[in-house]
This record gives C-alpha cells, sequence and structure tokens, in this order.
C-alpha cells in the first residue's frame, strides 16, 4: 500500500488512520526566576531540562529523527535589537513590534508570494511590517525524515500601530492577523501554501520550536546559544507521540501551553466550541471577532486545540489562572468541603465551558505568570523544587537539573485539584 502524503510531511486520511484519534505522551518542564530577573542562564538551563527528558521524547527507526522539541520564553528584546541590526531593521521599545518565527516552503518564489499575501493583511490590521530575517539554522545533524518535511525559517517583525492604546491590544490585534493568516493563506491556492505556520506571533512571548530530538534544539536554532539570549522564564517539551505523526508544526510548545498527556474528550470540546462560534462576541474584539474563526485549528493535535481555546479565553479579557479553571476544573460537584464561593465559581462556568478532561499535565504562560495542573484524577506526574535564590524549577519527573540540595527551601508534586502558579 502506498501512504498519501502531504507536503508538510503527514499522511492523509486513509485506511485505518483518521488524523483525529491523534494523541500524544510526552516531558514537559519549565524554569523561573520569581524574581523576574531575565538571563541567559534561564534558558541554559530551560535546555538543560530539554535534554534530561530525552527518554521522554520519541525517534523515527532513524536515530536523528526526533518527534519534536522546543522552548517558549519571553521576547528576548536584547538578542532581537543585535539581530535586526545587523539585518537593517529599526526595532522599536519592547511592547511596541511584534514578532515570531513563520515555517515556509524552502523555495524563494514561492515563499516571497506568501509573504507578500502576509504583508497585505498586517497593512489592512493597520499595522506595519518593519521587516523580515533569515533565522540561522544547521540541519547538519537532522536524519532524512526531518529534513524532507523541514520549513524554512523566517522571522517576522510587525510594529504596533498608533491608534493601539496598549500591549494587551495589541496581543489582541496580533491574534487576529494571525488567525487570518491561517485562513487565508494556509488554505489559498497558492503553491506552497500548506507548509504556512506560524509557531508564535506576540510582543510578549516567542517560540523555537521543530520536528527535532531535544539534543539537537539548540544545535538547529543557533539563536539559542547566544549570550544576549535572555528571559525570566522558559517552558520545554520533549514530544512522544505515542499513536499520532510527527510534524514540524505540532512540536510544543505552542503559544501558551506544553502538554503532556491526552483529552479525551476531544471530539466533544471541538464540537461545542464550534456550535458556539455564531454567538461569540466581545467587547475586547470588537468587530474583529468575526475575523477570527475557526477558533480551533481543525489540523492541530489536542494539545494545540487546547492551546487554541485557552488562547482566546485570556485574549478576551479572562485572567490566565481563571482561563485554565474553566478548561481543566477540579471535580466539584460531589466535593463536600468545597466553600461556597469555589463551589459557585466552578458550578457558573459548566453553563459556559464542559471540560477538557483525560490523563495529562498541563504547563501555561503568558509571558509574565507561568504554572502548571494536572487532571482531575492526577494521572501525570509533575514535581517541583524552589531555591533560596528564587529559581523554580517543574517537570514531568524530578532531577531534571543539578541544584545543590542545600539551596532547595521547598519542593513536592502538583496534585490534583490543585493549581501551582508563580
Amino acid at each position: 500500500m502506498t501512504t498519501r502524503r502531504l507536503e508538510n510531511g503527514l499522511p492523509s486520511k486513509q485506511g485505518l488512520y483518521d488524523p483525529q484519534f491523534e494523541h500524544e505522551a510526552c516531558g514537559v518542564g519549565f524554569v523561573v526566576d520569581m524574581k523576574g530577573r531575565k538571563s541567559h542562564r534561564i534558558v541554559e538551563q530551560a535546555v538543560e531540562i530539554l535534554k534530561n527528558l530525552d527518554h521522554r521524547g520519541a525517534c523515527g527507526c532513524e536515530v536523528n529523527t526526533g518527534d519534536g522539541a522546543g522552548i517558549l520564553m519571553q521576547m528576548p528584546h536584547t538578542f532581537l535589537k543585535a539581530a535586526c541590526a545587523e539585518a537593517s531593521i529599526a526595532l522599536p521599545e519592547p511592547g511596541y513590534y511584534g514578532s515570531g518565527i513563520v515555517f515556509l516552503p524552502r523555495g524563494p518564489n514561492k515563499r516571497r508570494r506568501l509573504e507578500e499575501k502576509f504583508e497585505q493583511i498586517v497593512q489592512s490590521e493597520g499595522q506595519s511590517v518593519l521587516g523580515w530575517r533569515t533565522v540561522p539554522t544547521d540541519n547538519s545533524m537532522l536524519g532524512e525524515t526531518a529534513k524532507s518535511s523541514e520549513p524554512f525559517m523566517a522571522q517576522v517583525f510587525i510594529g504596533r500601530g498608533a491608534d493601539v492604546e496598549s500591549e494587551l491590544a495589541f496581543e489582541r490585534k496580533l491574534y487576529v492577523i494571525r488567525k487570518r493568516a491561517y485562513s487565508e493563506v494556509r488554505t489559498s491556492t497558492a503553491d506552497g501554501a500548506e507548509s504556512w505556520y506560524v509557531p508564535s506571533l506576540s510582543a510578549r512571548t516567542f517560540v523555537y520550536k521543530g520536528m527535532l530530538l531535544t539534543t539537537q534544539l539548540d544545535q538547529y536554532f543557533t539563536d539559542l546559544k547566544s549570550p544576549l539570549m535572555e528571559s525570566a522564564l522558559a517552558v520545554v517539551h520533549s514530544r512522544f507521540s505515542t499513536n499520532t505523526f510527527p510534524s514540524w508544526d505540532r512540536a510544543h510548545p505552542y503559544r501558551y501551553i506544553a502538554h503532556n498527556g491526552e483529552i479525551n474528550t476531544l471530539r466533544g470540546n471541538i464540537n461545542w466550541m464550534k456550535a458556539r462560534e455564531a454567538q461569540f462576541a466581545s467587547e475586547a474584539f470588537g468587530e474583529d471577532m468575526a475575523k477570527i474563526p475557526p477558533i480551533i485549528n481543525p489540523n492541530g493535535s489536542d494539545s494545540a486545540m487546547f492551546d487554541n481555546t485557552l488562547e482566546l479565553l485570556v485574549l478576551a479579557g479572562r485572567s490566565l489562572p481563571h482561563a485554565v479553571m474553566m478548561m481543566v476544573p477540579e471535580p466539584w460537584s460531589n466535593h463536600e468541603s468545597m466553600d461556597d464561593a469555589t463551589r459557585a465559581f466552578y458550578e457558573y462556568h459548566s453553563t459556559l465551558m464542559e471540560p477538557w478532561d483525560g490523563p495529562a499535565a498541563i504547563v501555561f504562560t503568558d509571558g509574565t505568570r507561568i504554572g502548571a495542573v494536572l487532571d482531575r484524577n492526577g494521572l501525570r506526574p509533575s514535581r517541583y523544587c524552589v531555591t533560596d535564590d528564587g529559581l523554580v524549577v517543574m517537570a514531568s519527573e524530578t532531577g531534571v537539573l543539578d541544584i545543590p540540595a542545600a539551596t532547595v527551601v521547598q519542593k513536592g508534586r502538583l496534585q490534583p485539584g490543585r493549581m501551582f502558579l508563580v
């Protein structure tokens, strides 16, 4: 039997294979300085955590083709300022520009046509494209399977329009641009459009990820080794795609989360979100609300779909912890000792959204706060430790960083029905 594959390397629906049933089990972790001190050391420690989660990821029959690895961090302004100076791009101060890597086809002509389409969308939304940067990569260590579907890595810089009053409003505008681009670029008839993917587009956070092994991330993305690459927090993920197919875009982290486990209620979650779209209204988005659907990317994994939903809830005005509690509520209906206010919170939100349930550990961040939750049954493990200098490390297992015992002031495990938040 010949396997029919799309240009991005994924097989199309065929025989007993249906992409809607894909799940995964992976390794996930984060490191954060509670005092908000940005440093290259945080990035180095995150990469070290990732490498120590190597056994949590997977590779194909080629030992140098991984299921996926990635890192999410705060916008590395110091590094980008220097990189833009080399590329003759005038970069404004933090909060006044957004950026992200864009996966594009390898052919230069195809690539430029898609870039021009994207630039038109940005301009139509009242923002400006400051320039494009070719992200330096080294694919010499990749296996042939990863290379065969490897996208071209370009970085776009978008200037904040004069009529955008706040950073949060700009974040919403970047979200609208990305959603429009997916609908208008990815689904267009342009040659190579199926390669289009934007891992993140934000003024706050930045994502490097790909179809990589944990040991390949900082080798492939050479940016990560620069001493100017600084952050006060970082999320890393090592993917084991279990009964799914690896691809460049399905690597974690996503824009807000990294996820270890499965969402077993996924089909119902998707259908309910789709059914609600016609009724969506938001004072925060106003008329832009009509440009956003589909909220959930039908080509994404269960983790990507969870991220799609969380992103909307946060940008529409809820706090990040509030939105996570809506999506992953603790078992409340028969909780005899729960106080009335907490019960009322869960009861009210149960009329708005059904639980996203299944054996899962979910790490989440908006670039300022970072945290983690387990599913209501606590079927995925997660451990944390806090040091005396304000460093917090959380991962799907203990021992991911070599931390002297004398510096540890607190350690423990995540518990179902509880939220770990920094």
